[in-house]
């Protein structure tokens, strides 16, 4: 796996979906306040889902899948897939 679309908490309990080739460095990067603009004022950030995929096009597809649903639907697959 060589890319990965995640799912962050943020300070303020928000969500924030995107995708990485690094999940440490990326969560790094999102507290350093080096990260996207959305998760800056939202500090600390914990990436609480990943999932990996061979292709850089396969992650986006699947961050642009994901950044539609509610944050209802994101929290009860959060949940449902950390029960495994």
């Amino acid at each position: 796996m060589n890319y990965f679309t995640y799912l962050a908490r943020c300070s303020d309990n928000s969500l924030y979906t995107g995708y990485c080739v690094d999940i440490n460095a990326r969560e790094d990067k999102h507290n350093s306040g080096e990260g996207a603009k959305y998760t800056r004022s939202r500090r600390p950030v914990k990436i609480v889902y990943f999932e990996g995929y061979d292709t850089k096009t396969e992650a986006m597809r699947r961050e642009f899948e994901i950044k539609k649903w509610s944050k209802k639907q994101k929290e009860a697959f959060i949940y449902s897939s950390n029960k495994m």
